[in-house]
């Protein structure tokens, strides 16, 4: 654990316009430069800023600035988490004019996240300069009504194991189950003091309420992402069984701007087994041409 390392940012806070304390992490200017355009990640279902793998997180931040917080109700922030996708998407919005960070940010959302983020795109267009959408799925798509029973039975429980969580996030393959093993260390092990408040069962209902609102099939709601001009980098594993990665396919064609990678032997957690590879591919969008 070094000064720079995701493992050793302390905790902060800062109060929106909400009247919501945020919880947060802020990896500061990368080299002391503040005049790039800021990361936020939006992170997944019952996850706080502890369940961030730190060695992705470290990736990412040699090149910019990387934040992480706590929505609204969730860990060590303030309030009661809302049930829907929309709501969700206001409050992170009120998280980021909270911290003033220049006008635009890029945003990357996980799972849960990117569906949060894909509302903030679509409600505050100008606010997002470039958009990452890891384990992702578009509003309305079929099949999307709830998780497999399998999964949400893994990871939905009052109690969860770090079984439970390898089962989802990582393939049974000799070489997930090692990735598995590495990153659950990293996440469980690498920060022993001032971590993060867990999220609440109450947060875990929400949080699934919103889930399965988005779900529901509506293939009005697909024609949306048309309104989605900023590039955009869509990937996944290609073994999730928590959000398919067709979905990523179908997501990546329906937004104009949209590219797609599919990282082999991985499921949920494909963004900490290949931590390496995704955070130069997304380093790689950013700095990309408009």
């Amino acid at each position: 654990m070094t000064p720079s390392s995701y493992s050793a940012l302390p905790n902060q806070r800062v109060t929106a316009a909400n009247g919501i304390a945020y919880a947060y992490r802020d990896s500061g200017p990368a080299d002391g430069d503040d005049t790039g355009v800021p990361l936020v990640l939006l992170q997944h279902f019952r996850g706080n800023l502890d369940n961030w793998d730190p060695a992705l997180i470290d990736a990412l931040t040699p090149a910019r600035r990387v934040i992480t917080f706590d929505n609204t109700g969730v860990g060590g922030s303030s309030g009661m988490t809302p049930n829907t996708v929309e709501q969700m998407a206001y409050d992170a919005i009120a998280f980021v004019e909270a911290l003033d960070l220049g006008g635009q940010v890029d945003v990357l959302g996980f799972s849960l996240g990117s569906f949060v983020a894909q509302q903030i795109a679509l409600t505050r267009p100008a606010l997002v300069r470039r958009l990452v959408l890891a384990s992702s799925a578009p509003q309305g798509a079929a099949g999307m009504h709830g998780w497999a029973p399998e999964v949400i039975g893994a990871i939905g429980e009052p109690e969860t194991s770090p079984e439970d969580y390898l089962s989802v996030f990582f393939t049974p393959s000799p070489a997930g189950l090692q990735a598995g093993g590495q990153a659950a260390r990293r996440i469980y092990g690498a920060r022993s003091a001032d971590r993060d408040a867990p999220t609440s069962w109450a947060t875990r209902q929400a949080q699934y309420d919103a889930v399965c609102t988005w779900g529901i099939p509506d293939h009005t709601k697909l024609q949306r992402l048309g309104a989605l001009t900023m590039p955009v980098f869509v990937a996944n594993g290609d073994s999730d069984p928590m959000i398919l990665p067709h979905y990523s396919h179908l997501l990546a064609g329906l937004i104009p701007r949209a590219r797609v990678k599919i990282y082999p032997d991985a499921a949920h957690g494909f963004l900490f087994q290949h931590h390496t590879e995704f955070a130069a591919d997304v380093d790689a969008f950013l700095g990309g041409p408009r």
